[in-house]
């Protein structure tokens, strides 16, 4: 195999990106990193409002496709529009999700089953659907975003947060067996606290977001948050052929915080 440049490794020219949850925070950030990387990029999301008008501001090498990835009839759709438009789906990132902050002895059956249709069953669909896609084509690359938190807890009042994000990591390593011999890689990044819009909305219940995210950095040894942008270069590495070697990965960026 002949040896890359580094431009070529980075050059996605030609390649067909999906974010879901791509309209802000580590979405976007990640859909930033890749229409300067050249490709074509579908922002997947709930928010049409932003969604739309950043994927119109990025302008012809991005769609915008409504999706609730919990939806197996809206996630075919957003596959079925990006095999359309683009052609092609060389890389996905399974990135939406949410994160409500609930103790188990409050919790309902209804809020326990939102997070895991979101975060795991949403991961599960996109990737099927997607997959029929890269298997017809030859070839492609999955990056699932989990979190700290699939390997351990952050915090009481995330337990249906946690239990979605190990399935997020245990369906990385089993999806990646059953690709690996069809040319498909299938790896995941595990962030720690990021910096988005998100944390806030995850903080109300009578919990300042600022008192909160203040005594979570601290137990950072890196002493911040990290930025949307810091997982979007994880997530750009996971995807070039700088990683053809890895498949059922796990990268973690967390300043650190699971050292302490």
């Amino acid at each position: 195999m002949d040896k890359k440049s580094i431009q070529q490794l980075f050059d996605f020219s030609g390649k067909t990106v999906v974010v879901t949850g791509g309209a802000k925070g580590i979405g976007f950030g990640i859909v930033q990193r890749f229409i300067e990387a050249s490709a074509n990029v579908v922002i997947s999301d709930i928010d049409n409002e932003v969604g739309e008008k950043k994927a119109k501001d990025l302008g012809k090498k991005c769609l915008y496709v409504s999706t609730d990835v919990s939806d197996e009839s809206q996630v075919e759709n957003l596959v079925n529009q990006t095999v359309e438009k683009f052609k092609t789906i060389d890389v996905f990132i399974n990135n939406a999700g949410i994160y409500p902050n609930k103790p188990v002895m409050e919790m309902t059956a209804e809020f326990w089953q939102k997070i895991q249709d979101i975060n795991l069953k949403g991961v599960f669909l996109c990737s099927q659907k997607a997959a029929e896609v890269m298997i017809k084509q030859g070839g492609g690359v999955f990056v699932n975003i989990g979190s700290i938190d699939s390997l351990h807890p952050s915090g009481i009042g995330l337990a249906a947060y946690d239990a979605s994000k190990h399935g997020v990591w245990g369906f990385t390593k089993n999806f990646a067996l059953e690709m690996a011999d069809k040319n498909i890689r299938v790896n995941a990044i595990a962030p720690g606290g990021v910096a988005t819009e998100g944390v806030e909305e995850s903080t109300k219940g009578g919990v300042k977001a600022g008192d909160l995210t203040n005594a979570f950095a601290q137990k950072i040894p890196m002493k911040r948050f990290g930025n949307p942008d810091e997982m979007a270069t994880v997530a750009l590495f996971l995807a070039s052929d700088a990683a053809s070697y890895m498949t059922g990965s796990l990268v973690v960026a967390d300043g650190g915080y699971l050292l302490a």
